[in-house]
């Protein structure tokens, strides 16, 4: 299972999307990213193989962050999935 999370301004909680194919994961994340780069507000619709109906729109313009990763049974130490706030939270000062 693949995990599409989006993270949006002003918002603590993540959109996370789960997919079972590698390649429709990797089509979600770059009609993201390509909105992203555009600069222009546009909607997308996300859906989630994980839960049957459950479905997402977005408006790209209030998009922080999008990642994808594959979800597994190994978390880190924190009990977070990968991600770019779990990473934060393991550095140790010098």
């Amino acid at each position: 299972m693949y995990t599409l999370e989006l993270n949006l301004k002003h918002s603590p909680l993540p959109i996370v999307v789960q997919k079972q194919e590698l390649d429709v994961a990797q089509a979600d994340y770059t009609r993201l990213t390509d909105a992203l780069k555009s600069g222009n507000a546009v909607l997308l619709e996300l859906t989630c193989d994980q839960i049957p109906g459950k479905s997402v729109t977005v408006l790209t313009s209030e998009v922080a962050a999008v990642q994808i990763y594959e979800k597994s049974g190994t978390t880190s130490a924190s009990g977070k999935p990968p991600g770019f706030f779990a990473l934060m939270g393991e550095q140790t000062a010098e």
